[in-house]
């Protein structure tokens, strides 16, 4: 029997958990939000990244006849997105009673109530089929976005097309009812699950148009084309395989929790272990020659030096408050009523940097206000704010050490591209440019990754006591 070891990263912000095998391969990957229940956060990722492991090892399974049949790996693909979408259908169905509840509970008359149930039917039945045609067409699954943050924008969406007097009532039942609808462990059935995918999937293919309609994304490619005229027989051909991963007993032989929220998982106090060591050895598995590591997270951020088997030599860690991380790029995307996915495009606009006095969190809103009302472009103003955060992050590194070859961003912060424009620029400023800079697209999950790797190890180290004090 093959052995597995879980990493699960508790962050303040977004919960990730990392699955390898034996050879240190990463075979399974899950995240979502990090909400109020944290063992649900935890439980979450961990079965999000146990059902990616059966896709994953599905597709190693099947890697030679995938060459050979392109039209195979475009029907497993497929079909994880569409599992993924029938697993949004459950949970939406969970809200669908919490609004129900909320709306019995607050609005006591009924002509009003009856009148609000309306109009959530209505918001439901419009948008849920634009989310369906995402999974199915558009790949949302593989986007990392999270339960509550698609309904959000599509629930909003609907809401802003109502009359204006229906925006407060609306808003409420929505934001008493979504945390106890996503805080509900659901047990899926992995099995009746991919079977009710695979179903959809050939209606998927067998509705197909023969050309793709004008400004619609559906891309039409060889793949796809092979698997329109052949669905029936790849599904059938592929069935007992899939049957064999449904049925496959994971056997998870050691796991190791970390992360911002580490001491409320659900995990034995030895299976616990320190971001600092998760993050660069995780960094440090995926590139083997870093030797600094920083890490900027929802609620921290840490500025890491390594040896050469990816151990903490020293480090230093602002984690007194979230000024200049995740949670304050939140709170200004919050300020300026965009997503936090659109901060980073809309300061890589910027035609100059203006002056930031401070990345504090509390004074961020008036800041912001005060500078939009001298005239300050938003663009030019997230120039500053991202600069800001990168110096700050700089400040952290010099008293680590400095930045030596090679060195690696992680976190989710790693994927916003005014930092990563930022800190490139600043790190060659002050360092070289001989500085190999790694970033990754699993940088989100080093945490993750690192933790599995002690786990496969069960390593008993802890961190060093020399420059090891954290900062403001």
């Amino acid at each position: 029997m093959n052995k597995y070891y879980l990493g699960v990263d508790l962050g303040s912000t977004t919960s990730k958990a990392v699955i390898i095998n034996e050879l240190d391969e990463i075979i399974g990957r899950g995240i979502t939000n990090t909400r109020a229940n944290y063992s649900v956060a935890a439980d979450i990722a961990r079965d999000e990244a146990t059902y990616n492991a059966r896709f994953s090892i599905l597709k190693k399974k099947l890697e030679g006849e995938m060459k050979a049949r392109p039209e195979y790996n475009k029907y497993i693909t497929d079909l994880e997105s569409v599992f993924q979408y029938e697993q949004f259908k459950v949970r939406l169905d969970r809200l669908g009673e919490e609004l129900l509840k909320t709306s019995y509970s607050f609005f006591k008359d009924e002509e009003t109530r009856e009148k609000i149930l309306n109009h959530l039917r209505f918001i439901r039945k419009a948008f849920k089929p634009k989310i369906k045609y995402e999974y199915l067409y558009n790949n949302l699954g593989d986007k990392n976005q999270f339960f509550r943050d698609i309904v959000s924008e599509k629930y909003n969406e609907e809401v802003n097309k109502l009359d204006p007097s229906l925006f407060e009532p609306l808003m409420t039942v929505w934001d008493k009812s979504i945390s106890p609808a996503e805080n509900q462990t659901i047990q899926f059935n992995f099995k009746e699950l991919v079977h009710k995918a695979m179903d959809e999937l050939l209606v998927k293919y067998k509705n197909l148009p023969d050309t793709a309609l004008e400004n619609t994304s559906v891309n039409f490619d060889i793949e796809m084309n092979l698997l329109k005229g052949n669905i029936d027989n790849v599904s059938e051909s592929l069935r007992q395989h899939i049957d064999e991963i449904a049925d496959l007993e994971f056997n998870i032989e050691n796991m190791t929790g970390t992360g911002y929220g580490r001491a409320l998982l659900p995990f034995p106090q030895e299976c616990i272990r320190s971001e600092i060591l998760c993050h660069a050895f995780g960094a440090h598995a995926v590139f083997p020659e870093t030797r600094t590591v920083l890490d900027i997270g929802g609620q921290d951020t840490k500025a890491i030096q390594v040896d050469k088997y990816g151990l903490v030599t020293s480090f230093q860690m602002n984690d007194r408050c979230a000024a200049g991380c995740g949670r304050y790029l939140g709170y200004i995307a919050d300020e300026m009523s965009i997503s936090l996915n659109e901060l980073g495009p809309m300061a890589m606009n910027a035609q100059k940097e203006v002056t930031i006095c401070s990345t504090c969190t509390v004074f961020a809103g008036a800041e912001l206000r005060e500078l939009t009302n001298l005239g300050e472009k938003r663009e030019d103003i997230l120039g500053g704010l991202h600069k800001a955060i990168i110096m700050r992050a700089m400040s952290l590194i010099a008293r680590s050490g400095g930045v030596f070859n090679e060195f690696t961003f992680t976190g989710g912060v790693a994927r916003n591209p005014a930092v990563i424009k930022y800190l490139t620029q600043l790190v060659r400023d002050n360092y070289g440019n001989d500085i190999k800079i790694n970033i990754h697209t699993d940088s989100i999950f080093m945490g993750a990754l690192g933790g599995a790797m002690f786990a496969r190890r069960n390593l008993q180290i802890d961190l060093p006591n020399a420059k090891s004090k954290t900062v403001a």
